[in-house]
This record gives structure tokens, C-alpha cells and sequence, in this order.
């Protein structure tokens, strides 16, 4: 997947918002203020940083040897992917993630964030999904 698709996805959900609190170079999709996918460019790969379960987690990476634990994040509670890479590396192209897992990662990441916010928000947000 590329950058401005899985953007443009992020920022399809409900009450989503870009900002760039860690300077112009990380985009923060929050939901209500609360972060809920971080994306930038590491080490010439495209990464998303999202929140997941510990147990999906652990399975996530055992299956994908691009899904790491969340970079300067919470270990536990976030995830790194590596979506692409810059590179000419073509052995690296053979571990992408399907584009629908990816979706479905984000998308277990936006229902955990808005999962954790006040009730009336939450009824808010869950009638536009």
C-alpha cells in the first residue's frame, strides 16, 4: 500500500483527525484527541505505528516478519508495520502484508481508541461507522 491511500483511509474514519505534533515529517490520526495510528518513513520503508490487543499482537508478528513492536511506542499496546520500501531490496517485497489485513489492523486500532472514550462520543462516532 502507499502512503496517500493509507492516508486517505485513516482519514475516512469518523471525527479523524491529522496533526503533526512530532514535527512535519510523522503523521498522528487521532479520534476525539486520542491517537490512534502514527505514520512516517524508517529506515527507507514506508511504517504505521498502530494500537492492538497484546494477544493479536504477538500473532500479528509471528506471522509477519514486517509487523514489529511499536517504534517509540508503548510495546504492549502498539505496532509497528512496514508497509514498502524505498530500496531496491526485492526480498523484502515477498513479506507485505495483504492490503485488507492492513485495513483491518487500522481498523481494530480506531474501535480500540474509540472503545476507551466517553460514552456519548463513542455513540456519536458508532452511528457514522
Amino acid at each position: 500500500m502507499e502512503f496517500d491511500t493509507i492516508r486517505d483511509y485513516l482519514l475516512t474514519k469518523p471525527f479523524a483527525t491529522e496533526d503533526f505534533p512530532f514535527g512535519e515529517s510523522t503523521h498522528v490520526f487521532k479520534v476525539h484527541s486520542k491517537m490512534f495510528a502514527l505514520m512516517s518513513w524508517r529506515n527507507d520503508a514506508l511504517m504505521v505505528n498502530v494500537k492492538c490487543d497484546p494477544e493479536d499482537s504477538f500473532a500479528l508478528r509471528e506471522i509477519f516478519s514486517n509487523i514489529t513492536t511499536g517504534y517509540h511506542m508503548d510495546k504492549k499496546h502498539w505496532i509497528s508495520i512496514y508497509l514498502q520500501s524505498t530500496g531496491s531490496d526485492k526480498s523484502k517485497e515477498s513479506r507485505l502484508i495483504p492490503d485488507g489485513e492492513v485495513l483491518r489492523i487500522i481498523d481494530n486500532s480506531y474501535l480500540l481508541v474509540v472503545d476507551k472514550l466517553p460514552k456519548k462520543q463513542q455513540t456519536a462516532i458508532k452511528l457514522h461507522l
